[in-house]
């Protein structure tokens, strides 16, 4: 179900009431029957990312029949309401971060341009430190989603191989060779160049790969059913990213896709987006990166 549509007489104004309170207060069930499981997006301030509320609810991550890092499949619940942004973090809004003198600057575009294309150059702490940013400036916990949380999001409630199914067809999703002219495998699209899904969130297949909290793990054994990120294992210099991109071929950008790369370097074909918790920042010596 989209975003903002077929809500079941709900108006717009209550369905946003009624997910503000979901993000405020938290432990709410999880999503039944044909109640909406996205609301219509949200700024917390005017240089912050556009935000989604999702409602919880249970999904099976991963799959038989892709690749092995992307198995076995688990069955997960998700317990608490959470907000994801819309796009992957753009250059401007990075730029906000940097010129408060929170985030780096200097990151190489190629030449592709800056403005609405998703940052990237930018290393797993870099990101972090976005999100501790936005936690300070709007006084909300962000933070990098868990693998779980950002699988839930990708799928929106489908079960196949992308959101719009088990193929793809042309300018659906910007990877290599995926007929997605004049970007196919020239770099990046602005952010919202392809369709969204039907929670409402674009490019969470292709474009860049994006940063999550976990470390990286072989397969998906040892993943937690709540969705938790894993922040302990034996290679955490490797973090895991998800969602492909340009450079990719089309099965790396199918939503159980799976990566690794080492979270101290950026790359041209890596970036992020946040994620919103319904409470309150913690005090500083509490990391906002980890999950819950």
């Amino acid at each position: 179900m989209r975003a903002g549509k077929g809500h079941g007489g709900r108006s717009r104004t209550g369905l946003r009431g009624f997910f503000l309170f979901l993000l405020v207060a938290g432990g709410v069930p999880p999503v039944r029957g044909e109640e909406p499981v996205a609301g219509p997006p949200f700024r917390d301030c005017p240089a912050c990312p556009e935000m989604i509320p999702l409602r919880p609810g249970s999904f099976v991550m991963g799959s038989a029949t892709g690749r092995k890092e992307s198995g076995p499949p688990l069955a997960v619940t998700l317990s608490r309401p959470f907000a994801l942004a819309r796009t992957e973090t753009t250059f401007d809004e990075w730029q906000a971060c940097v010129d408060d003198g929170a985030c780096a600057g200097g990151q190489d575009d190629h030449g592709w341009g800056r403005g609405t294309r998703p940052v990237m150059n930018v290393s797993w702490d870099d990101a972090v430190a976005y999100t501790r940013w936005l936690s300070r400036r709007t006084g909300w916990l962000y933070r990098l989603p868990s693998e779980a949380e950002w699988e839930y999001a990708a799928r929106a409630g489908t079960t196949s191989a992308w959101w719009f199914g088990e193929t793809l067809g042309p300018r659906q999703v910007n990877c290599r060779h995926c007929t997605t002219d004049p970007w196919d495998n020239r770099g990046t699209a602005p952010v919202a160049t392809y369709p969204a899904n039907p929670w409402g969130f674009f490019d969470m297949n292709g474009n860049l790969w994006e940063w999550v909290a976990d470390c990286w793990t072989p397969t998906l054994l040892g993943h937690a059913p709540d969705g938790h990120a894993v922040t302990q294992a034996s290679d955490c210099a490797a973090r895991a990213m998800r969602g492909g991109a340009w450079y990719y071929i089309p099965a790396l950008s199918r939503s159980e896709a799976r990566a690794r790369t080492l979270g101290a370097v950026g790359s041209y074909v890596v970036g992020f987006r946040v994620l919103r918790e319904p409470r309150r920042v913690v005090p500083e010596a509490e990391s906002p990166e980890r999950t819950r």
